[in-house]
């Protein structure tokens, strides 16, 4: 499937330079998963304060699974609520393993921890706490072998 390989392609290009871009971490949570599974019920919910509506960021998911997570995707539901109660909703797709079966990311063992791009150059328009859910949108209701889900908000350093 081209358009797949164009997307993990684009994908690990945007890690790269994001990650080549960035500085402060201006936030950082993580949910852990009881007994190894995200339930359909276990929604990760982050309280992200936001006091600065100048500087650019980049925001990123990671989750860290197991080699017996039984699929090579994983489908999320993203709603983001700002402080004045807009409310934007997305449904994202990502690749934690190739068609061979080789996961992404980075761990020892069968714990494989991957860092998930979600938006860039994110301007946060009004100060306040934004509140973001995040559930698996996979047609299983016991989604195995994912151990915890996080969210880390990078703000975007000033090449010198």
């Amino acid at each position: 499937m081209p358009g797949n390989k164009l997307f993990f392609a684009g994908a690990i290009l945007l890690l790269i330079i994001t990650s080549s871009c960035t500085g402060d971490i201006v936030f950082t949570d993580s949910s852990k998963m009881p007994s190894g599974t995200w339930d359909l019920e276990n929604v990760s919910e982050f309280d992200v304060p936001v006091n600065d509506t100048i500087t650019a960021n980049n925001i990123f998911f990671t989750i860290r699974t197991g080699t017996a997570y039984p699929y090579r995707n994983i489908y999320l539901f993203v709603t983001t609520t700002s402080p004045d109660e807009k409310r934007i909703t997305d449904t994202l797709q990502y690749y934690l393993a190739d068609e061979k079966g080789k996961w992404y990311g980075k761990g020892f063992g069968d714990i494989k921890e991957l860092l998930l791009p979600y938006k860039t150059n994110v301007l946060f328009p009004v100060k306040g706490t934004y509140h973001i859910r995040v559930s698996h949108g996979m047609r299983v209701r016991d989604l195995r072998s994912v151990y915890d889900f996080g969210i880390r908000i990078e703000k975007i350093r000033k090449p010198d």
